[in-house]
């Protein structure tokens, strides 16, 4: 079986750390489960003026999360709350190679911060800080090991996240201070926290077009697995 070639973005330092000088990074555990799932996963530098280079190699596309936000201004908002960090080059990229790969309905998988930049790139909006905008919020950035449960997701039926998992609910981990805040077009909801905060979006206009808030790369639980499976699934077909 030929494996489909499964591009993920990376996340990206000024220096510091690994090197004095700029370089990339992305956990492992990403790469692992796009393997595991029946893909090749590569990864994409940001060139944002190659994205159809690109996307001319890869069957599918992984927007990965990261320490970082989206910038306001993306989803019209001229002021930042002062929790907000971005990294505009790689947004610029993210933002470019999702857009393209809308345009070319080549399968998306976004991933917490990912699942949030395909929402802005499908013309939605974002809560710039959890803490601030949501009575009674849950601790959306849990202490505990992201190996470990942070929160149950409610998993909307009729969705292709609950045709995915086969279950109303799901025990997820939990690693963001922003989240969906509106949506549009044909995008839909399809996960909510306790707390009514959006945990997952979707849009069944694409061949596969999901977005989910928590890291599934972890494999808390077996509905994590079964995303990574259908997202190569789809990539393959």
């Amino acid at each position: 079986m030929v494996l489909p070639l499964i591009g993920l973005t990376l996340d990206a330092e000024h220096g510091g750390g690994y090197s004095r000088m700029p370089w990339y990074a992305l956990r492992e555990n990403y790469f692992d489960s796009v393997r595991e799932a029946g893909g090749l996963p590569i990864a994409i530098p940001h060139f944002a003026g190659d994205v159809d280079a690109y996307l001319d190699l890869i069957k599918g596309l992984l927007v990965t999360g990261g320490a970082f936000d989206v910038d306001p201004a993306l989803y019209g908002e001229a002021e930042r709350h002062s929790t907000v960090q971005v990294k505009d080059k790689r947004t610029a990229f993210e933002y470019a190679i999702t857009k393209r790969a809308l345009e070319r309905n080549i399968p998306i998988l976004g991933i917490c911060g990912g699942e949030q930049l395909l929402n802005v790139a499908l013309g939605g909006t974002l809560i710039q800080h959890i803490p601030d905008s949501v009575d009674s919020a849950l601790e959306h950035e849990q202490p505990t090991p992201r190996t470990e449960v942070g929160h149950v997701v409610t998993v909307t039926k009729g969705t292709l996240l609950h045709e995915i998992v086969g279950s109303d609910t799901l025990a997820v981990n939990t690693a963001h201070h922003q989240a969906v805040k509106t949506v549009r077009g044909n995008t839909v909801i399809n996960a909510y926290a306790p707390d009514g905060v959006i945990e997952g979006v979707e849009d069944r206009s694409y061949k596969f077009c999901l977005g989910v808030q928590w890291h599934p790369e972890y494999h808390v639980c077996e509905g994590d697995k079964r995303i990574m499976q259908a997202f190569v699934a789809a990539a393959r077909g």
